[in-house]
C-alpha cells in the first residue's frame, strides 16, 4: 500500500471532534477553537536551552484571561475581534444591488438576444462546422437526438455537424418541436473587409421548421425519408356559438376550417353547423389527417376535447393556439385582402418584370375572387393561417400558387367519421394502421403523388353520373389494353398518299406502365415544383424534377394526341376515352414540353450536381448581367495573380520558376534553404531541403481573389433566387401536368386491381327507374384478401318498389356485420370507380 493510500485511510479513521452543544456564529466563515479541546500535534520542534528557559518562565506565570465571545462564551482570538465587532453592529439598510452580474461572451449574448425574440423555438445556431444548442434547448436535443450535453461557460450546450442538419431537424420536428436554424450571415472574407472585423460573426434566423412546413422548407425538405405518400396538412379551426333555440337544438356551434398542404399548394376550406358530438369536424380531421393544428381561441370544451384527443401523445400532432382578437378594423377579410394587395404592389413595383408577372397578377385576382366567395368563418381561419405562415415565408403560396377547393361539394360525398371508422376505409380497427384497410387494398399506385390523390378519391366518392362514367371508361380501356397487350408494338400506316411510310405507335398499357414506373423512381415532382415555387429547391432537385416531367411528356407524346381547343374534337388512333385524352394532353402538351426544355437549358447540369452555384446559370441573351460582371472580376483577379510569376522570375533570376500548391495552399514559391529572399516574404511551410514562401504581392492578390469569389457567390445566389422566382409564371401549367400524371396513376392502379381481383364494371340505373342494389356473387374486398380466396360470395337484391328491406339473423360470429359492411363497401367502390362482383 502506497503512501497516498495510507494518508487517505488514516484520515478516514482519524478521531472526529465531538460536536459542541452551542451553535457557532452564523456569519463568520470560521469558528473559534474550544479551550477544552486539545490541539492536534502535527510537528515536533527542538528548542535551544535559552529558549527552553524562556518558555518555562512563561508557562509558570499566570496566563492572561482571553476575551470571551458574547454569544458562545468561548475564547475569542484577538485577530478576529474587530471582524466580530463589525459583524455584530446593526446594519443600516442599503439599496439592493442588481443580482445579475453574469458576464456573457459575444456568442452567448447573441444566443440570449435570439432566444428573447423567439422564445417558443428550439434554436440550432451555426458555429463553424457545427450547429449548437444552448441552455434548455441543449437538454431537449440531448434527450431527443441521443447526443451529449455539457456545461460551457454560462450555458449547457450540445452540437451536431452541419452536414447532418437534414436528419436532426426531421427528428426534432417529428417530436412536435418548432425548430429554427440560425446561420452566419457573413463569411470570413466579407467580415475581414467589413466594419465588424473584431466582433463575432453576424447571425440571424434563416429558417423555421414544423411538421406542416418541413417538406416545403429549404435545406431539409424534399427528402423521401419517412415521408411516403402521406400529406402534412396544417389545419386551422375556428368556431362560433349558435342559438340552440333558433336551430331547434340540433346544432350548437358553427365551425370554420381551412387546411393547407404547403408542399403541394392544396387548400381545403369549409364552414358547417355541428352538433354536440362534433361529428362534422371529426370527419374533416379524419379525412385529411392533418399533421399540425392551429386552434383559434376561444373554442368550446367539446371542440377542444375532440381536437386534443386526435393530437394525443401517440400521434405526435403539433398543436398551436392563436388569438382571434388580432384582426384590425374590417375583420378577417380585410386582413387577407391586405396581403393580396401587397403582393400585387410588389409585382407592379418592378417595371422590368411587369410582363413576366402578368400571369401572377391574374392568378392573384382569381384568388381574391375565390376568397370573397368563401364563408365568413372560413375567411377568419384563412386569415389566421396566413398570419401563421408569414413567419415561415410561405404566405405567397396562398396568393398565387394555391388550389382552393371546398371540403363539401355537389360532385362528391363526404363520408362521416363513423363511416370511415366502421368500414375501415383508412385505418383498421385492430391496431390503427393502414394495413388491412380499404385504402391499402385498393392502392396499387406507382407514384407518391398518385397515392395522395387516391386517398382523396376513396374518402370522397363521386355523386355525378357523368364523372363516374368518365372514370369507368378510362379504366375499362386501360384494362382492355392490359388484357390484349403483346410484347411487340403494333404498327399503323400513315395517310393513303404516303402508304409506304409507317410509324410505330406503342400500346397504351405498355406506355403508361413505362412512364409511371419511371416516375415512381424519380423524386416527388408534385412537391418538387411547389418547392421551386417557394424558392427553396436546390439546383439538382430542379433538374431532377424537370427531367422527369420532360421525359414523361415526350413518352406520352408518342400517342399522337392532337392538340385542339375543343377537347371533344380531339382525335387519336390509340386512345378512345375522353378523360384519358385530356389527361395525356395536359401532361404532354407542346407548351409543357417546350417550357421544361427551356428551363433546363438555362442551367449547367454538371455544376448543379456538384452544388456549384457560381457556374450554375448559363448566361445568354443579356440575362443576369451582374453574374457576368462578377465572373469577369474573378477571372481578372486570377489572371492578375498568375501574372506575378513573371515578376519573380526576373527578381530571382530563375527562368523555370512556377507557382505550386500544397495541401490546399496555392501560389507558393518553393526555394532552397540557403536561398536569400526579401525580408517581407512570408514563410508558409518547409521541408528538409526547401522553404515555401508567399510574397506580399501574392498575399494581396489572393485576398482580392477571395473577395471577388465571395461577391460572385452572393450575386450567383441572388440570380438563382431570381430564376426560381421567374418560375411562378409556369407554376400553374406544370401543376396541372403533375395532377394529370397523378390521375393517370390512379386510373392505372384501378385497372390493375380490376384485372388482379376479377372485378367488373358497375351499372347505374336511370333517374326514372326505382332505386335498387343488385349484387351478384359479391365479396368483401378486405376479408377476401385476408382469407386468400376462401371467402364465400353472396348476393344482395334490394329495390325501392319491391324488396326494400332485409332482416339479417344468425349466431354470434356468423358474419352478419361482415355482410352489411360488404354491401356498404361495394357501393362505395362503385361510386369511387368500380363494383366488386365476380364475373
Amino acid at each position: 500500500m502506497g503512501k497516498q493510500k495510507q494518508q487517505i485511510i488514516s484520515r478516514f479513521f482519524a478521531p472526529k471532534s465531538k460536536p459542541t452543544t452551542t451553535s457557532p456564529p452564523p456569519s463568520p466563515p470560521q469558528t473559534a477553537p474550544s479551550s477544552s479541546s486539545s490541539p492536534k500535534i502535527t510537528t515536533t520542534v527542538a528548542f535551544s536551552p535559552s529558549k527552553r528557559n524562556l518558555l518555562s518562565t512563561r508557562l509558570t506565570s499566570t496566563p492572561k484571561r482571553p476575551k470571551l465571545s458574547p454569544h458562545t462564551q468561548n475564547p475569542l482570538p484577538s485577530l478576529h475581534k474587530k471582524f466580530v465587532d463589525k459583524l455584530l453592529e446593526p446594519q443600516t439598510p442599503q439599496t439592493p444591488q442588481p443580482q445579475n452580474t453574469q458576464k456573457f461572451t459575444p456568442l452567448e449574448q447573441q444566443v440570449v438576444d435570439l432566444k428573447q425574440r423567439y422564445p417558443d423555438v428550439l434554436l440550432m445556431i451555426e458555429v463553424g462546422y457545427k450547429f449548437r444548442f444552448f441552455g434548455e434547448d441543449a437538454e431537449i436535443a440531448a434527450r431527443v437526438l441521443g447526443i451529449y450535453a455539457h456545461k460551457d461557460h454560462n450555458f449547457m450546450t450540445a452540437s451536431v455537424p452541419t452536414f447532418r442538419l437534414n436528419v436532426h431537424v426531421r427528428r426534432l420536428v417529428s417530436e412536435g418541436y418548432k425548430v429554427g436554424v440560425v446561420k452566419q450571415t457573413e463569411t470570413a472574407a466579407i467580415k475581414a473587409h467589413g466594419e465588424n472585423k473584431s466582433g463575432p460573426f453576424c447571425r440571424g434566423l434563416s429558417a423555421l421548421y414544423t411538421k406542416a412546413t418541413l417538406e416545403a422548407a429549404e435545406n431539409v425538405g424534399g427528402g423521401e425519408e419517412e415521408c411516403g405518400g402521406e400529406s402534412n396538412y396544417l389545419c386551422c379551426v375556428v368556431e362560433k356559438g349558435l342559438d340552440c333555440g333558433a336551430e331547434g337544438g340540433v346544432f350548437d356551434v358553427r365551425v370554420g376550417v381551412v387546411a393547407v398542404e404547403i408542399s403541394t399548394g392544396d387548400v381545403v376550406y369549409g364552414e358547417f353547423n355541428d352538433g354536440f358530438m362534433r361529428s362534422g369536424l371529426e370527419a374533416f380531421v379524419l379525412s385529411l389527417a392533418p399533421a399540425e393544428l392551429l386552434l383559434g381561441d376561444p373554442l368550446s370544451k367539446q371542440t377542444e376535447k375532440l381536437l386534443l384527443a386526435y393530437s394525443g401523445p401517440s400521434s405526435n400532432v403539433r398543436v398551436e393556439r392563436v388569438s382571434r382578437d388580432c384582426f384590425s378594423d374590417g375583420g378577417a377579410l380585410a386582413d387577407v385582402m391586405s396581403l393580396y394587395e401587397n403582393m400585387i404592389e410588389d409585382n407592379l413595383g418592378d417595371n422590368e418584370k411587369q410582363m413576366t408577372d402578368a400571369k401572377e397578377q391574374g392568378s392573384c385576382h382569381l384568388a381574391i375572387e375565390g376568397v370573397i366567395k368563401m364563408p365568413d368563418l372560413a375567411v377568419e381561419a384563412l386569415a389566421l393561417t396566413v398570419r401563421h405562415l408569414k413567419q415561415f415565408g410561405f404566405d405567397r403560396m396562398l396568393c398565387l400558387g394555391a388550389s382552393f377547393r371546398p371540403f363539401s361539394s355537389n360532385m362528391e360525398m363526404n363520408l362521416s367519421a363513423n363511416t370511415l371508422q366502421q368500414l375501415e376505409v383508412l385505418r383498421n380497427n385492430s391496431d390503427g394502421s393502414e394495413s388491412g384497410s380499404l385504402l391499402h387494398i385498393m392502392n396499387h399506385t406507382l407514384t407518391i403523388y398518385g397515392s395522395r390523390l387516391l386517398r382523396h378519391w376513396v374518402t370522397h366518392p363521386l355523386c355525378d353520373r357523368n364523372m363516374i362514367s368518365a372514370r369507368l371508361d378510362a379504366v375499362s380501356e386501360i384494362a382492355e389494353c392490359m388484357g390484349s397487350y403483346k410484347d411487340s408494338q403494333r404498327v399503323s400506316e400513315l395517310d393513303e398518299d404516303d402508304s409506304e411510310v409507317a410509324i410505330v405507335q406503342p400500346d397504351l398499357y405498355y406506355l403508361l406502365s413505362a412512364v409511371l414506373t419511371a416516375l415512381g423512381r424519380s423524386p416527388d415532382i408534385e412537391r418538387g415544383i411547389t418547392r421551386i415555387f417557394h424558392r427553396t429547391a436546390t439546383a439538382s432537385e430542379f433538374i431532377a424534377v424537370f427531367q422527369a416531367i420532360l421525359a414523361a411528356g415526350k413518352q406520352l407524346k408518342r400517342l399522337c394526341i392532337q392538340e385542339e381547343h375543343n377537347y371533344d374534337g380531339v382525335g387519336s388512333k390509340t386512345v378512345k376515352s375522353v378523360l384519358l385524352k385530356r389527361l395525356i394532353l395536359a401532361a404532354s402538351s407542346s407548351s409543357v414540353v417546350g417550357n421544361a426544355a427551356k428551363l433546363l437549358s438555362t442551367l449547367n447540369k454538371e455544376a448543379a450536381e456538384q452544388g456549384d452555384l457560381t457556374n450554375l446559370i448559363i448566361i445568354s441573351d443579356d440575362q443576369f448581367p451582374e453574374v457576368a460582371r462578377a465572373r469577369e472580376a474573378v477571372q481578372f483577379a486570377k489572371e492578375k495573380l498568375d501574372s506575378l510569376i513573371g515578376l519573380y522570375r526576373k527578381q530571382l533570376q530563375m527562368r523555370n520558376l512556377e507557382f505550386m500548391s500544397v495541401s490546399g495552399t496555392t501560389h507558393l514559391i518553393e526555394l532552397p534553404l540557403d536561398f536569400k529572399v526579401p525580408l517581407n516574404w512570408v514563410k508558409v511551410n518547409s521541408t528538409k531541403k526547401m522553404i515555401r514562401y508567399h510574397p506580399p504581392e501574392v498575399l494581396t492578390a489572393l485576398d482580392q481573389l477571395l473577395l471577388a469569389n465571395e461577391e460572385l457567390m452572393i450575386v450567383s445566389r441572388a440570380a438563382w433566387d431570381s430564376f426560381l422566382r421567374g418560375f411562378g409564371i409556369y407554376y400553374a401549367e406544370f401543376r396541372a401536368a403533375v395532377q394529370a400524371l397523378a390521375t393517370l396513376d390512379c386510373l392505372f392502379s384501378f385497372a390493375t386491381l380490376l384485372k388482379n381481383k376479377n372485378y367488373v364494371r358497375p351499372m347505374f340505373v336511370d333517374d326514372s327507374e326505382p332505386l335498387q342494389i343488385n349484387i351478384c356473387s359479391g365479396r368483401h374486398p378486405v376479408l377476401e384478401t385476408i382469407l386468400q380466396g376462401n371467402f364465400v360470395p353472396n348476393d344482395t337484391n334490394l329495390c325501392a318498389d319491391k324488396e326494400y328491406c332485409q332482416i339479417v339473423t344468425g349466431p354470434n360470429m356468423g358474419g352478419k356485420s361482415c355482410y352489411i359492411r360488404q354491401v356498404a363497401l361495394i357501393a362505395l367502390m362503385a361510386q369511387v370507380l368500380f363494383l366488386s362482383v365476380r364475373c
